[in-house]
């Protein structure tokens, strides 16, 4: 009878366990953090997948790695990365101390962890860092080798406290009137080379060489090996490459001082990116913080920036080898990050030919950057961007626009001949920018869209600015703005020209004896805004004589 009892309640007791096991398994996480991540998000995001890994561990002085600082431990990093991936995966341990090294090779199953104290600082020896085909500013061409690199790994991660350093002040070029007097004479008595005007420092001759014969930093017309190892020196790697990766994670350390840009996954599926230091200094060439290109399913958090150009960029190639690669950054999210210095807060393009869409971005904050909301493509690109969320932005201190939409960056200029729309023609549409204030800019929005095809459906709502100069639209269609409050010193404060469909209510500006709008071109169409003013219309509107005055209805109140 016991015996029976016993049997009773062992299948009672499995009952209860599988019964457990499928309700915690298939109970949603209340009020957790990853799960709040995802409130609010305006498209379909699926949950980004997070790696996993062995619990299994070495540190890289178990293989002979040496903190003295004067020791290159290239191979050490590389035998405690192989031991592990040997074993199924797991935590390589970076511990505190100097760590001299070469390139890390990551591996699938590599947790590469820093902890507290520890500084990687990667060899200014330029022999350590081979020529690979790469791909930079958007391009298929041939770069050194960076100073982390991953290629086709799955479940990968850098995680810790630590700092890795590029040493990038060897690699770089730098401009004389970024720096201060005794700076500039310090970096000349180094070495290099001055250019004849005295107004530029380059590591070598082979870096004048590279430049010479460059195009957006991209050599120009070399077809063998031999001919990138010329101008090696110009062609400086960014520091962190995870390239075609999938289950990818970056939690914690400081990433500074990279020779291109500092970090760069390409192609990924899966990324996460959390709680980064990114530092580059202002004057760096080329000195992104981080560009996400041609990912899928991505999330980007508290993490800061302050880079020597754009801060947070978002690509998909350039020209056709974009286009050829077709393969749009799409389902991202951006949340909580601040932006202390950059060309860019958070910037789309200029290489997005292979598009972008499904983008949400909030509450992050921008102190002192070029500019904070940067859209910039031109003609030849092609891709479509679509699909961009974007609120609870502050600002302050910028020194040029604080939302910009650019369609001529580095392209050709306004009045050349109107071409037609082919798949070489930039599309930026759908897009909703909410709940920003910016204290302090020279512009505060700037909306230039092509006349062949012009930006489309823009929704700007609860915006509050104090900027020198308001807004100026060209070449959009289906504008929406709802409470802009704009106090500027440059009148007309609002200005547009051969833009259609535009809608403005609740606006409210600056008083001033000049006209607050203007309103021009031959292609304008249907325009309505409601000002708040207590002045005559007449008084406070400008009107092209080429715009017919019977598809403008401006009202006060």
């Amino acid at each position: 009878m016991r015996v029976v009892e016993k049997k009773i309640k062992r299948f009672f007791y499995s009952v209860l366990v599988l019964v457990l096991a499928f309700a915690c398994q298939n109970k949603p996480i209340e009020n957790s953090g990853i799960s709040k991540l995802y409130e609010g998000i305006e498209f379909d995001m699926p949950q980004v997948v997070e790696p996993a890994f062995p619990d299994f561990s070495v540190s890289i002085a178990d293989f002979g790695a040496v903190a003295d600082g004067k020791t290159i431990n290239t191979q050490a990093f590389a035998d405690a990365i192989k031991h592990v991936a040997g074993k199924g995966g797991g935590k390589v341990i970076i511990p505190r101390g100097i760590w001299i090294t070469g390139p890390i090779i990551l591996k699938s199953n590599i947790n590469l962890h820093a902890e507290a104290g520890s500084l990687v600082l990667f060899s200014t020896n330029k022999d350590l860092y081979p020529l690979v085909n790469a791909s930079f500013e958007g391009l298929n061409t041939v770069r050194c080798l960076s100073p982390i690199q991953g290629n086709d790994l799955r479940n990968v991660a850098i995680t810790g406290s630590g700092v890795f350093d590029g040493s990038g002040e060897v690699w770089r070029m730098v401009k004389r009137s970024k720096l201060t007097g005794d700076q500039w004479k310090k970096l000349v008595a180094s070495g290099g080379v001055v250019d004849e005007n005295g107004e530029k420092w380059y590591p070598s001759e082979g870096f004048v060489k590279g430049d010479r014969q460059s195009k957006m930093n991209v050599p120009q017309n070399l077809k063998t090996i031999k001919e990138y190892e010329e101008i090696k020196d110009f062609l400086r790697p960014v520091m962190v490459s995870i390239v075609n990766c999938k289950e990818v994670l970056l939690d914690g350390p400081v990433f500074q001082n990279s020779p291109a840009w500092c970090i760069h996954p390409l192609m990924c599926e899966n990324l996460t990116v959390r709680n980064l230091t990114v530092r580059n200094p202002w004057y760096s060439q080329n000195g992104d913080g981080i560009d996400i290109e041609s990912c899928k399913n991505t999330i980007l958090t508290n993490c800061s920036f302050d880079v020597g150009d754009d801060a947070i960029c978002i690509k998909s190639g350039k020209d056709e080898d974009g286009r050829k690669r077709a393969m749009p950054t799409e389902n991202l999210i951006v949340k909580n990050c601040i932006v202390y210095h950059g060309h860019g807060g958070l910037t789309v393009g200029s290489e997005m030919s292979g598009g972008v869409k499904n983008m949400h971005v909030s509450a992050c904050t921008f102190m002192g950057t070029d500019v904070g909301l940067r859209f910039k493509s031109n003609r030849g690109r092609g891709g479509v961007v679509e699909g961009i969320y974007i609120s609870d932005i502050d600002m302050i201190n910028i020194p040029n626009k604080a939302i910009s939409f650019n369609l001529y960056y580095g392209g050709k200029s306004v009045s050349e001949m109107l071409p037609e729309i082919t798949e070489e023609t930039p599309q930026f549409k759908d897009i909703s920018i909410k709940n920003v204030t910016c204290k302090g800019a020279a512009q505060a929005i700037y909306l230039q869209g092509l006349p062949e095809m012009n930006l489309k459906n823009i929704l700007l709502e609860n915006i509050t600015m104090e900027t020198e100069k308001g807004l100026l639209c060209i070449d959009a269609t289906g504008v929406t703005i709802r409470n802009l409050h704009l106090q500027t010193n440059v009148f007309p404060a609002i200005a547009l020209y051969n833009s259609k469909n535009v809608s403005v209510k609740e606006l409210v500006l600056s008083e001033s004896e000049k006209p607050l709008i203007s309103v021009h071109g031959e292609e304008t169409e249907q325009i309505h805004i409601d000002v708040h003013s207590a002045a005559d219309v007449n008084s406070i509107l400008e009107v092209g004589h080429e715009v017919n005055r019977n598809i403008l209805q401006v009202n006060t109140f």
